[in-house]
């Protein structure tokens, strides 16, 4: 009896360090900004703060698309002529595995990134109505896109969520594949740089960017303290 254990799967690097903070980091921002949206949410003081946290985790990812692995770069997973192939190999029940993003779940991801920016610009522009509507149509593509990654991990048997998490995927899977490029030497302070630079600029447009806000309620509620003291003060002195 062989007391030798099997060999370990052979994992690849596929999802860099920087490319798994803003995934995730994204999804925080999304959730918090739905919870804290409604004026009588524990929450909604900090609606603004994260929606401009947001807007520097898109600059992030803007430029880590140019200077980050392989797999997270514009020019390696845009791939228009490879969208049609893809959709004819799912309906006919047939799912290749992807060593990065697939061509559906690169569109996702420009999507993602220009609904989330649409929703920034909305709310700081205060154009409530449209701000509301581009915000469910980035909440429902989220629904959309988790279900489509749960879909495609059992259909290509590869764990999308896992390798989102450990930046690997098991090479047996991709026989040809070899570790991703990591980021460019100067990735991490040109991207610094450019999150700074959203920063500034946000602290420009609203100097309490990053700081809680009032809610309408509670300034209409300081409002109407403010003209009730006045007013006894004024009977007060007649």
């Amino acid at each position: 009896m062989s007391n030798e254990l099997p060999p370990k799967p052979h994992l690849i690097r596929v999802w860099d360090p920087g490319v798994r903070l803003f995934h995730w980091l994204l999804v925080v921002a999304i959730a918090l900004a739905f919870l804290s949206s409604e004026e009588d949410s524990a929450f909604s003081a900090w609606h603004i703060p994260i929606g401009w946290i947001a807007a520097l985790l898109i600059a992030f990812r803007l430029v880590w698309g140019f200077v980050g692995g392989e797999h997270a770069r514009f020019a390696n997973f845009i791939r228009p002529s490879k969208i049609g192939p893809h959709i004819r190999h799912l309906l006919s029940g047939k799912a290749t595995p992807s060593i990065g993003h697939n061509p559906l779940g690169a569109l996702a991801v420009l999507a993602l990134l220009a609904l989330t920016s649409a929703t920034i610009v909305t709310g700081v522009a205060g154009g409530e109505g449209a701000h509301e509507l581009i915000a469910y149509a980035l909440l429902a593509l989220v629904g959309v896109h988790v279900a489509a990654v749960l879909v495609m991990s059992h259909l290509a048997k590869d764990n999308l969520l896992l390798a989102m998490v450990t930046g690997k995927k098991h090479a047996d899977r991709y026989p040809d594949a070899h570790d991703a490029a990591p980021p460019a030497s100067l990735a991490v302070p040109v991207a610094a740089l450019a999150v700074g630079a959203a920063a500034f600029g946000a602290t420009r447009i609203d100097p309490q960017a990053f700081a809680p806000h009032a809610s309408a309620e509670s300034n209409e509620a300081g409002e109407r303290d403010g003209g009730e003291h006045g007013r006894d003060g004024d009977r007060d002195e007649d």
